[in-house]
């Protein structure tokens, strides 16, 4: 039976559980002119989940349903901020869906619903908990990524994100049945990550225990986007809505990255001398594949996917480390990078309209002569993703980088500062087309003023700048929570 303990401990995701209940039924009952209000009662939703995430969070670790749900410092920066960025994507999605005639409460209560996913997923201490945090994200994704039924693209990005991504979480299922099998030889057979820290060494079927950790490290792979598991990730980026794709590339990277961190070190922390060589191996593929061929891409959201591959291999430096040091580098680069993306498809669903996506890299064309705000903030965004000091991406590049080399992994920071190099190439082309080429005909003839829209974005892309200079307090929370 669950003690009064175990429900304070979830008290976030059981109050998310229940408003997302209470959104589907005002939805249900709301008359048409009404519904506009879900928009503003979903943001306050998720506000109020952030203050219960921090008002709550213990001082020690605190796990509940026997181990099954833990809550320590790492799940909660993971929590705080994919709460925070879902509010900013509700911000910027609401003329876009508006304009579709895609504006109603199933858009929020999918969201809110992934978002319980990754929460659940990032707290996990147990691999049925990592299982059903993944499956609540995943099915919720699917369906937003098909929200748009009518147009061409998003029903078939979702056909082959639901296939793709059904194979590689039927990978990493039997990758948690073969540990779980392994653990067994010479022990109880267990599921609790911790418990599995504990026997790794103890096995008396290793080659059973590596062959789990191969297919877990495709699951994990293909949720991080990085290549050789990234096909899903261009057309997906490329089909659905763009707040969806916002989602996706900010998001669900947070929960990607404590998926991560959750099998390799809390369970599997002892055999880092086999997984640190192959995300080592990841990282480099993503790197070279990602910024190579973002460099021939002339759709933005496609050129973007291509970019959150080679970002996504930054991130692999700071866990193949597998020290403290380079997972607080990691968490900070894959909190950089959330904010990143999300400015940059901001400053998008700032310039789309109904009939125009602004989609294309050439859609960018004179921007600078038509809205010279929104070309600064899209300026500050690819900077800051290509890493240009001081803006925020820099420090990430550098700590991450910095820890591969106190890892004694110098070929591969060598990798990355090649790589970031390469990568200026196509962040510096959306530049030139904003400042520098004359506007195409249906280029951007408008820019939208929406007030709430405007000032978030602003407050988004400033941020980078902001950060970039007092980047020390949101570094140090990320050390803290693993000990450095």
């Amino acid at each position: 039976m669950p003690t009064l303990y175990d429900i304070l401990t979830l008290l976030p995701e059981l109050y998310l559980v229940a408003a997302v209940c209470l959104i589907l039924l005002l939805d249900a009952f709301m008359k048409p002119a009404q519904r506009p209000q879900l928009h503003w009662i979903s943001i306050v939703v998720l506000l109020v989940a952030i203050y219960l995430v921090v008002a709550g969070q213990p001082e020690q670790t605190a796990t509940a349903f026997n181990g099954m749900f833990v809550r320590d410092h790492v799940a909660e920066i993971l929590k705080v901020f994919a709460l925070g960025i879902t509010a900013v994507v509700f911000v910027y999605a609401r003329p876009y869906m508006i304009d579709r005639k895609l504006f109603g409460g199933e858009f929020y209560a999918l969201m809110i619903f992934a978002v319980l996913g990754v929460m659940v997923m990032v707290s996990a201490g147990n691999l049925v908990t990592i299982y059903l945090g993944l499956a609540l994200l995943s099915l919720s994704s699917y369906a937003l990524v098909a929200l748009n039924r009518d147009a061409r693209l998003p029903p078939e990005a979702a056909i082959k994100y639901f296939v793709l991504s059904a194979l590689a979480g039927g990978m990493l299922l039997y990758g948690m049945s073969m540990v779980y099998g392994a653990s067994g030889m010479g022990g109880t057979p267990t599921l609790d990550l911790a418990q599995l820290h504990g026997v790794m060494a103890y096995t008396t079927a290793p080659k059973l225990l590596l062959l789990g950790l191969i297919f877990m490290l495709v699951g994990i792979g293909f949720e991080l986007g990085v290549a050789p598991f990234h096909m899903w990730l261009p057309d997906v980026y490329h089909g659905a809505p763009t707040p969806v794709t916002t989602f996706i590339g900010a998001v669900s990277k947070l929960a990607a990255f404590g998926l991560a961190w959750r099998l390799l070190e809390v369970g599997m922390g002892d055999l880092s001398r086999y997984w640190q060589p192959m995300l080592a191996a990841l990282a480099t593929a993503s790197l070279v594949i990602g910024n190579l061929v973002a460099i021939v891409q002339t759709n933005f959201k496609r050129m973007m996917a291509y970019s959150t591959i080679s970002h996504m291999g930054y991130v692999l430096l700071g866990l193949s480390a597998a020290t403290p040091e380079g997972y607080s580098a990691a968490l900070f680069y894959v909190i950089c990078y959330a904010l990143m993306s999300a400015a940059a498809f901001g400053v998008m669903l700032v310039l789309a309209r109904a009939g125009f996506e602004c989609e294309e890299i050439s859609d960018f064309k004179g921007l600078n002569q038509k809205a010279p705000w929104m070309a600064f903030l899209m300026l500050l965004a690819m900077f800051s993703l290509a890493g240009v000091p001081p803006l925020f991406g820099f420090w990430a590049k550098v700590l991450v980088l910095e820890a591969a080399i106190h890892a004694d992994m110098l070929w591969l920071a060598i990798v990355g500062v090649v790589t970031a190099f390469i990568g200026l190439y196509y962040y510096l082309y959306v530049i030139k087309a904003m400042y520098f080429d004359a506007p195409e005909e249906g280029a951007v003839v408008e820019v939208k003023t929406d007030t709430s829209l405007r000032v978030v974005l602003s407050v988004n892309a400033l941020a980078l700048l902001a950060l970039g200079l007092y980047w020390g307090p949101l570094l140090a929370w990320c050390q803290r929570a693993f000990g450095v």
